[in-house]
């Protein structure tokens, strides 16, 4: 039980560089007309859920490891946003008309993105470091 803050912010820590990895996937892909799946490629995003836990579960658990708590990845989902269309006729990729579909990637997005995903794992980081130097002080007064 003393140690579960220790897990949460670990699950936390995870599920932001997945994100990160996720949004820097977008970002290498920005202007990528053409993919293995066919047309071009479709933004990326990572959903995450937590765990539901009332507070008679919490009592009940009683150390069962199964109650930790934490961010889980629940899926990562493809944007459903339209492409972006240019034209460009002198393109590989262009259709009849001219056009060209690029990813549907916004990069001023992609940074928000990024920095929030980075806010909340240095957030994560600062959780974790707390409960440790708390921990560590319950030991020595305990000493």
């Amino acid at each position: 039980m003393m140690f579960d803050s220790f897990s949460v912010t670990a699950s936390g820590m995870t599920a932001q560089r997945l994100r990160m990895n996720t949004i820097a996937s977008n970002l290498a892909n920005v202007n990528s007309t053409r993919t293995a799946e066919g047309g071009p490629y479709k933004r990326k995003d990572v959903v995450f859920t937590s765990q539901q836990l009332d507070f008679r579960d919490v009592l009940n658990a009683s150390g069962d490891k199964r109650f930790t708590q934490g961010v889980r990845i629940s899926s990562i989902i493809e944007d459903p946003r339209p492409f972006k269309m240019v034209y460009d006729p002198s393109h590989p990729d262009s259709d009849k008309k001219g056009y060209v579909a690029f990813p549907n990637v916004n990069t001023a997005e992609e940074m928000v993105n990024m920095i929030s995903a980075a806010r909340s794992y240095e957030a994560n980081v600062n959780a974790f470091k707390a409960s440790k130097s708390m921990i560590s002080k319950a030991l020595d007064i305990s000493s």
